[in-house]
């Protein structure tokens, strides 16, 4: 929303020229991110105020001209200060949207679609969705704040202990397995080119991160944001480690896996692997089907329900994987 407002590119440079931050890369980085975000909260309140209110400032300014122009002709310098009117509420009103829009994170909509009304309920919604007003565990409701927050942490707790009963043992499966060079290449530094073409291949309204800067602030700002990001990934790359609010770095990681990913998951899996979609499995199942009742023929479907399957991850086995299929130690480290 911000982006749109005449200025504020070159208010955000000088902005972020005039903080200096020392340490890592990353710690420079996410320190010149908070000093920016308490600033555009202060300069939101200054210039912004109330998008609603403003909207309906400037509409009264256009109503004022037009009853004015009913009753007589108006003059060269009111005919100027109601163009400046309409203008005003133009820009309001595209700003209103905005917000909104982004808000419900209904982003498949196009902007211009007079969709305000509807971007704000699907907002209420998301926020009627994300309040836990009480919650049954073990058949038991908890309604209080302490409960809830401890029943929800404890559950999660249960659900992601590790049984050290069992380890599971891979060394005699044959897995699919990467090229010594393609291993190299997924290792190799960082490029500026690299990065840029990812960073802009992303939808701008999307969030990467708990800081709130989206996709199109990056995006918009690059020209002088780049110097603080490309010594973020060099630093990664050397040293394997990030402050945590910034994970714009898997971005460029997972662009490196798309390239060898097809090698090492079987092609029986048709879902978060390029070219392969997850709708073709109830297709194959339907269309097995659909043969078995035409010849007659008798047959056995099987759906799994595999569960915690993406809940949570023993690492030491993930590490084992990928190492038996070729990556590297620095990849390894990286995950």
């Amino acid at each position: 929303m911000w982006l749109k407002v005449e200025g504020f590119k070159d208010l955000i440079h000088s902005w972020w020229q005039g903080i200096e931050g020392r340490g890592s890369a990353s710690y420079r980085l996410a320190t010149k991110m908070k000093e920016i975000k308490q600033k555009l909260k202060v300069w939101n309140r200054e210039v912004f105020r109330r998008l609603e209110y403003n909207k309906v400032v400037a509409l009264q300014l256009v109503d004022h001209w037009d009853l004015v122009e009913s009753e007589r002709r108006l003059s060269e310098e009111e005919t100027t200060s109601k163009k400046e009117a309409k203008e005003s509420y133009a820009k309001w009103a595209s700003l209103e949207e905005t917000h909104w829009r982004q808000h419900s994170r209904k982003l498949w909509l196009r902007e211009g679609g007079r969709n305000t009304s509807y971007f704000h309920r699907m907002a209420a919604a998301h926020h009627r969705i994300n309040h836990m007003g009480r919650i049954k565990i073990n058949g038991v409701w908890l309604s209080e704040e302490k409960e809830v927050r401890e029943g929800v942490a404890n559950a999660y707790k249960y659900l992601l202990i590790e049984n050290s009963d069992w380890k599971a043992d891979i060394e005699r499966l044959q897995l699919e397995h990467i090229s010594q060079q393609e291993a190299e290449n997924l290792e190799h530094p960082f490029f500026e080119d690299e990065i840029h073409s990812a960073l802009m291949e992303m939808n701008g309204d999307k969030v990467s991160g708990p800081d709130g800067f989206t996709m199109a602030f990056w995006q918009s700002c690059w020209v002088f944001v780049k110097e603080e990001v490309l010594d973020l990934f060099k630093e990664f790359h050397e040293q394997s480690v990030f402050i945590k609010s910034l994970n714009n770095t898997f971005l460029v990681l997972a662009n490196r896996l798309k390239k060898v990913i097809g090698k090492v998951v079987s092609l029986d899996q048709n879902a978060f692997v390029m070219g392969r979609r997850i709708l073709d499995a109830s297709l194959i199942a339907n269309e097995v089907i659909d043969a078995w009742q035409k010849r007659e023929e008798k047959g056995l479907i099987c759906k799994l329900d595999i569960e915690k399957a993406y809940d949570s991850l023993n690492w030491q086995f993930f590490m084992k994987v990928m190492k038996k299929m070729g990556f590297g130690s620095k990849w390894l480290g990286w995950m």
